[in-house]
């Protein structure tokens, strides 16, 4: 059994500029898993970097509200909100709202450094 408790990860700053938790990830450990999984934060008017990931990956928002860009099209989300964004998508997410917004990343295959690409500096506003 492997259970993982959130306040006991390591906080980073992750290439997109998200402050990242990795909860999963079989790259790093033995795990039977095709998927890596984490917990990223953006703090209020913070703007993620835009980016592009070779594998498929879903954000579900767990607190907060904002906007996700993905190839041009933005959409409003907050707490609640799942959102796909596939392989190759070039992405970025503000927050747009007056606390935190973090949410639950899943890279499928796992994220690996080699699957990622900086675009730019920051989409807009932000750090």
């Amino acid at each position: 059994m492997l259970i993982r408790d959130l306040r006991d990860l390591p906080e980073f700053v992750a290439g997109d500029g998200t402050v990242l938790r990795e909860i999963l990830n079989p790259a790093k450990e033995p795990l039977a898993l095709r998927y890596s999984l984490a917990h990223a934060v953006l703090p209020p008017g913070g703007v993620s970097l835009r980016h592009r990931l070779s594998a498929s990956e879903v954000y579900h928002i767990t607190e907060g509200e904002g906007t996700m860009h993905i190839d041009g099209e933005s959409r409003a989300v907050r707490a609640g909100a799942t959102v796909y964004i596939p392989p190759g998508s070039a992405q970025h997410i503000e927050n747009r709202g007056p606390g935190r917004l973090a949410f639950i990343c899943i890279v499928d295959p796992a994220w690996t450094p080699a699957c990622e690409q900086v675009l730019e500096g920051p989409a807009g506003g932000g750090r």
